[in-house]
């Protein structure tokens, strides 16, 4: 199963898109993962829903797919970028982001986040898992919507914008 990075090895400034959602995405998913390790029932839930509520349209923006980027663009690559998310099947594309639309995602990842809540009631060992699953689990989650985004780019020929990110 192909990366983020190695789907975006013909194009620089998507790799340079990838390489900065990743470095929000790994500070992301240690906060995650910090938080999944605290044995409060739902903490973490609501936590990982806040963050990627965030997270997504930062990953969206990186590859121009906000819909303010999208509504600038002439409505002939509207249209190509709408054909490409409905072939991607996203639903975290060219939309405004609300929680919902994150729970609904993290369904794919649905056992994992069952298996966190399960065991960070383990002493030690179990908050150890559930940390190691709550990272896991919000990383994999952002290089699936980056491959998203990738594919939407590729499939609408999309030119990907050069930002920078500081934080």
């Amino acid at each position: 199963m192909p990366t983020a990075l190695s789907m975006a090895l013909d194009n620089a400034d998507m790799q340079a898109a990838v390489k900065r959602s990743r470095k929000m995405l790994h500070k992301r998913a240690l906060l995650a993962g910090a938080v999944s390790a605290v044995p409060i029932p739902g903490l973490d839930w609501a936590v990982d829903a806040a963050m990627l509520s965030k997270l997504i349209p930062e990953i969206n923006k990186e590859f121009g797919l906000t819909p303010e980027q999208l509504d600038s663009l002439n409505p002939k690559k509207r249209e190509q970028v709408q054909k490409a998310v409905t072939l991607v099947g996203s639903v975290l594309i060219g939309k405004l982001i609300s929680k919902d639309l994150v729970i609904k995602a993290a369904t794919k990842i649905g056992m994992r986040l069952t298996t966190k809540q399960l065991a960070k009631y383990v002493p030690f060992a179990g908050q150890i898992v559930a940390a190691t699953v709550g990272y896991a689990a919000i990383r994999y989650l952002g290089e699936e919507h980056m491959k998203d985004c990738i594919r939407v780019a590729q499939q609408a020929q999309l030119d990907v914008p050069r930002l920078g990110y500081s934080g």
